[in-house]
């Protein structure tokens, strides 16, 4: 990892005496869960703070038209506030806001969060072993943060020759601009990620013309998604084990699709069966070899989807398997010189995940700013979870421990891992916590090796897996279960801790 530029920091002394047990930053998935699992805990000293005016974090965010959930919204729940209220089997956007709005407000969190309040910063203070929030609100001390502000946070949008010429609408579909109509519009959709593939069979009918850039052909499987009627939501409220059973059923069979992951070859016969799936899917012989992948099943993350192939096929859609390269006006150029005239532009282009935000709030013990290290590479984390030289701080959603899961799942074991240090922490007295350099490099070293055999690094793509080094910083190499093992207790020997006696003495001293 590249060295970084110091950052000058003195710690200001906050406006308020009081210092929290624990500060959790941001109110999504992760947040909600970190502050009910806290109260179960006996623990109801935590601040939480959240810079939008509700919960929700990237469902609140994404409000796209089609926008929903690729994992079964059995699953895509929470493991103590299963649902029966799910109108499909795969969840679209409004109901799971829905649902996260309902659950924080009932384990009693909506009310303890500070809303519209966003992080300016937060400062480690080696000093009084403290951090140092400073937020829109005021100032916070607090011995222990939980930064649960997510790996999909920050909209990309690639920096083009001329795109300061387009006079047209344009906008990302992170942020879809609904008062704006499509309809007779001639829209040119980048990108042809998870969120394209939901949105492009929604404006398909309205516009005029459509044009998809496409620079790499996603692996799209067909969705097998079904209503769920009243009957069925009777049901599976009357008798809950029906949901646990079906909840069962998902994780088992996602387990079956990590063992692929960790293993290409296995994949070989559904990729065979994908492609000539694809001869009944679409007639037209240049379309189809346009959208047949050039690399294994997996290696990019799989897309379900039932509508997307027939939207492609439309008389006014028009796909183009380049990528777009330039703007001359409200012309937009593909790789292959391919010129198109549009009033708007969509952006489908993701997000900035090798580069989580949250690290250019961040100043560390070094005094070393977060977004400072990682400006040359990705950051690296113990379990997704505790960073070097970063005490008495913790991630949800970290690096490497990404599996084809479902990522509430993944939040609550590593929430379950946080919490039991947190617990650690205060029944021992311990006035900082450090995760120790050679348990960082011997855990990253090893996920590292493992990772070479997988599909995300030997399938033969570039994805947002692998950061601009080529290094993989998102997935786990081994199955949930081992992740959820790894999870189970935190090791206080993997730390170097100091007490708090020891730091009255220093004082002292």
């Amino acid at each position: 990892m590249a060295a970084a530029k110091k950052t000058k920091t003195t710690a200001r002394k906050a406006t308020a005496e009081k210092i929290h047990d624990s500060f959790i930053v941001g109110a999504g998935i992760s947040g909600i869960a970190a502050a009910i699992k806290l109260k179960r805990e006996g623990y109801n000293d935590f601040k939480i703070i959240e810079k939008a005016d509700r919960v929700g974090g990237t469902w609140r965010e994404n409000t796209y038209p089609g926008c929903g959930c690729d994992v079964p919204s059995s699953l895509y729940s929470y493991s103590f506030a299963l649902s029966s209220k799910w109108s499909h089997l795969f969840a679209k956007q409004p109901e799971i806001l829905d649902y996260l709005e309902d659950v924080s407000a009932k384990f009693g969190i909506t009310r303890l969060i500070e809303f519209n309040t966003s992080l300016d910063g937060a400062t480690w203070d080696e000093n009084r072993h403290l951090w140092v929030l400073d937020t829109s609100s005021g100032q916070y001390l607090a011995r222990t943060v939980i930064f649960a502000t997510g790996p999909i946070t920050e909209s990309k949008i690639p920096a083009l020759p001329g795109l300061e010429s387009f006079t047209g609408e344009m906008f990302h579909s992170a942020k879809w601009n609904h008062d704006y109509d499509l309809t007779g519009k001639r829209v040119a959709v980048i990108g042809t990620g998870a969120s394209a593939i939901q949105f492009v069979p929604q404006i398909q009918p309205k516009v005029k013309e459509l044009f998809v850039f496409q620079r790499t052909a996603p692996w799209v499987l067909p969705k097998p998604d079904l209503p769920l009627g009243d009957r069925s939501k009777r049901t599976i409220e009357a008798l809950p084990v029906i949901q646990r059973g079906w909840r069962k059923a998902v994780a088992t069979s996602l387990n079956v699709i990590n063992f692929g992951l960790r293993n290409p070859n296995v994949l070989k016969p559904i990729s065979t069966a994908a492609k000539q799936l694809l001869r009944v899917q679409i007639s037209d012989k240049a379309l189809r070899k346009a959208v047949t992948p050039d690399f294994t099943l997996g290696c990019k993350r799989i897309l379900f989807a039932n509508d997307y192939y027939p939207a492609l096929q439309a008389d006014n859609a028009n796909l183009i398997p380049h990528g777009l390269v330039e703007v001359d006006g409200n012309t937009v150029i593909a790789a292959n010189g391919e010129r198109h005239e549009v009033d708007v532009i969509i952006w489908g282009t993701g997000f900035d995940v090798s580069h989580p935000p949250i690290g250019s709030k961040v100043v560390n013990a070094n005094g070393d700013r977060l977004s400072d290290l990682w400006k040359d590479s990705s950051p690296e984390a113990y379990l997704g979870a505790t960073l070097e030289n970063t005490p008495n701080a913790f991630l949800v959603l970290g690096p490497n421990v990404l599996v084809y899961d479902s990522f509430i799942g993944l939040a609550e074991a590593q929430l379950d891992y946080i919490i039991d240090g947190l617990k650690k922490v205060k029944a021992n007295d311990i006035g900082k916590i450090t995760i120790r350099p050679d348990v960082l490099k011997q855990h990253n070293d090893k996920v590292q090796k493992h990772l070479k055999g997988t599909v995300f690094n030997s399938g033969g793509c570039k994805s947002y897996y692998l950061d601009q080094n080529g290094r993989n910083f998102a997935a786990w190499p081994w199955s949930l279960a081992e992740l959820k093992k790894k999870l189970s207790a935190f090791e206080l020997d993997d730390y170097e801790v100091t007490y708090r006696n020891e730091e009255v003495l220093r004082k002292a001293s």
